[in-house]
C-alpha cells in the first residue's frame, strides 16, 4: 500500500481497516493464493509474487504499465492470469509496454512489436506481419 499511502491515511495516520479491506480486495481481484494477507510477499510462489507486484502497481491508477519479463519463472496458470489482467488493463483504454525475450509471449499478447538490436530499433511489426520468422529475422 506504500505506493498509494495517501489514499489510506488522514492527518498522517494510516487507516488500518481501510488498508486491510483494500488488500483483501486486491487478493480477491488478482486471485493471489495466500494463507493470510499478513504473510511476507517473499513467502509466496513466484506467480503470486508477480500478481502482488501488479496489484501494487494499479493502486496508483496508472495509464501505462511497463512490464519487463512479466511472466518469467511463473507457472502456466499464473501466466494466463497475468495475461488476462494486462489485456483487460489495455482494453480499458490504458497501455502496456511489455519487454520480453519469449517470442510466443510477444506474438500472443502484442498489438505492435518493436524489435531492438544493439540498442537500436531494428524493425516494427503489426498484425499479420508479426510472425516468429519475421521476429527472428529482425533480431538477427
Amino acid at each position: 500500500m506504500l505506493a498509494a499511502l495517501d489514499q489510506f491515511s488522514r492527518l498522517g495516520f494510516v487507516d488500518g481497516k481501510k488498508v486491510a479491506s483494500n488488500v483483501d480486495g486486491q487478493i480477491a481481484r488478482f486471485r493471489i493464493r495466500t494463507a493470510s494477507r499478513d504473510l511476507p510477499v517473499q513467502s509466496l510462489s513466484g506467480g503470486n509474487q508477480q500478481k502482488v507486484v501488479l496489484a501494487r502497481c494499479v493502486e496508483t491508477e496508472p495509464k501505462i504499465l511497463i512490464c519487463d519479463e512479466p511472466t518469467r519463472g511463473i507457472d502456466e496458470g499464473a501466466k494466463r492470469e497475468v495475461y488476462a489482467f494486462l489485456s483487460a488493463f489495455a482494453a480499458a483504454g490504458n497501455s502496456v509496454l511489455m519487454i520480453s525475450s519469449e517470442i510466443p509471449e510477444i506474438l500472443a499478447n502484442a498489438d505492435r512489436i518493436l524489435v531492438f538490436r544493439r540498442g537500436r530499433i531494428a524493425g516494427e511489426l503489426e498484425g499479420a506481419a508479426a510472425t516468429q520468422e519475421a521476429l527472428v529475422h529482425l533480431a538477427s
